[in-house]
């Protein structure tokens, strides 16, 4: 039986899902590195660098997220693991991102992200969660299912981290950095809600569409009794 349950779990555990859940362990050093971005104890030259360490682990990281769907698409590797684990990946990833670019000690420089935005970024995979365990309370059954403005919002997520981590560099070449980040940050803000809003009314749907079909079956199986029933007493 042991011998069984190993070989289930080596047989689930494709490269898709082992590069998913390496994506989930780096985000413990990056959090770390950006949290030494502004200690006062390392000098200006040390505090650079681990701002230049953590843009490393996330572009690592993005590059791992495209890298992960792709194998999972092209060499047949999807499974339920992987498609609960890879947007738990992202979530964990932005909201840790977020929430330390917000923060004294991991903003970068003058390009502090605006607590409204870390709101709705955050507040959407709040709500999300939250969905996920009512629809399972609900119909005992595991749905994800993704939709387009969610990934365009993770997407628009992932630019407005890479792109606040780059800014030092980025506004010295480019005078007008600020304005893009600003209209990056407000439409991944925005995205995220329209999805939010998106994710609920398709979760109500479904859990609608579930409640219908376990109403259909009653009625079913009370009307087959009632003919079962009429067929006994006619006999």
């Amino acid at each position: 039986m042991a011998r069984l349950v190993v070989k289930a779990m080596t047989t689930k555990l494709n490269w898709a899902n082992r590069i998913t859940i390496f994506r989930i362990l780096l985000i413990v050093p990056f959090v770390s590195f950006m949290l030494k971005t502004n200690d006062a104890a390392l000098s200006q030259t040390a505090q650079h660098m681990m701002r230049h360490i953590s843009m490393a682990l996330f572009l690592l990281m993005a590059v791992s997220d495209g890298l992960d769907g792709y194998l999972a698409r092209t060499k047949n590797q999807i499974t339920k693991l992987g498609a609960f684990l890879d947007p738990i990946a992202d979530k964990l990833l932005i909201t840790s991102a977020c929430l330390l670019l917000a923060s004294q000690a991991g903003h970068v420089g003058q390009f502090l992200l605006p607590p409204t935005v870390v709101v709705f970024i955050v507040g959407k995979d709040l709500f999300l969660l939250i969905g996920f365990v009512i629809v399972y309370l609900i119909t005992s059954k595991i749905h994800i299912a993704p939709v387009f403005v969610g990934k365009l919002a993770t997407t628009l997520q992932l630019l407005m981290v890479a792109g606040i981590l780059i800014a030092p560099e980025a506004s010295g070449l480019l005078p007008g950095w600020i304005w893009f980040l600003r209209a990056l940050w407000w439409s991944a803000a925005g995205t995220a809600l329209l999805a939010t809003l998106i994710y609920i009314r398709d979760g109500s749907r479904y859990i609608e569409a579930y409640e219908q079909g376990l109403a259909n079956k009653r009625e079913n199986g009370m009307v087959g009794n009632r003919d079962y029933n009429r067929r006994r007493e006619v006999g």
